[in-house]
C-alpha cells in the first residue's frame, strides 16, 4: 500500500537531478547492448520518474493557487544524444518531452513549465576530470566558449525563468552550455 501525500503549497519547483542513484555497481556503464534492462532502471528512477513525482506532488497547489513554475534540468545528452550514455540521454529526453506536455496542460492554469539544458558543468563530482589539463583541452574542443561551465550560469537561467520576468515563458528548453551544441 501506496502512502498518500499531501500536496506541497509550493510556487516553485526546480527538478535537478543528473546521477543515477546511490549504488554505481547497480548502473549500466559500457555498450547499451551489452547491459542488462535492470541496469537501466537507476538511470531512469532519478532522471525521469524523479521529476514526475516531484511535479505531481506541486501541481495541484500551483493549479489552486493559479500561479507556479517548474524548471527542470536537463542535459545536453537529452537534446543531442552521448554514445555510452543512452538511457541517460532517453531519461533526459522523456523529462523534456514531459515538461512540453506539462506546460500544455498546467499552462491554463497560469503554471509555466520549462527546462534548461546543461552541459559540462563544474561541481564537485566533476572538478577533478575537469582539472585535469589533458581531459580539459580535449573536452572544450567542443565549446565555442571555452571554459566549463558553472553552477551559477545555470542558476542565472533557472532565476530568469522562475521569475516574472518569464511571465510569458512556457513550454521551453534553454541551452546553457557554452556553445557545445545548436541543435534544436
Amino acid at each position: 500500500m501506496q502512502a498518500k501525500l499531501e500536496p506541497l503549497d509550493i510556487q516553485l519547483l526546480v527538478n535537478n537531478a543528473g546521477n543515477a542513484g546511490a549504488d554505481p555497481s547497480k548502473v549500466g556503464r559500457g555498450e547499451f547492448w551489452e547491459q542488462a534492462p535492470e541496469q537501466w532502471t537507476p538511470w531512469l528512477g532519478v532522471n525521469l520518474l524523479g521529476f514526475l513525482n516531484a511535479s505531481r506532488l506541486v501541481l495541484p497547489k500551483m493549479i489552486g493557487n493559479k500561479r507556479g513554475s517548474i524548471v527542470t534540468i536537463i542535459s545536453d545528452a537529452g537534446r543531442v544524444g552521448e554514445p555510452r550514455l543512452e538511457v541517460y540521454s532517453a531519461a533526459k529526453a522523456g523529462a523534456a518531452g514531459f515538461s512540453r506536455a506539462l506546460a500544455k496542460s498546467a499552462g491554463r492554469h497560469s503554471v509555466r513549465v520549462n527546462c534548461v539544458a546543461i552541459s559540462a558543468t563544474r561541481t564537485p563530482a566533476t572538478s577533478r576530470a575537469m582539472d585535469n589539463p589533458d581531459f580539459a583541452k580535449r573536452a572544450l574542443s567542443n565549446y565555442v566558449i571555452r571554459r566549463f561551465g558553472e553552477p551559477s550560469d545555470i542558476a542565472n537561467m533557472v532565476l530568469f525563468l522562475s521569475s516574472d520576468a518569464a511571465s510569458w515563458v512556457t513550454g521551453q528548453t534553454y541551452p546553457v552550455n557554452g556553445g557545445y551544441d545548436f541543435g534544436m
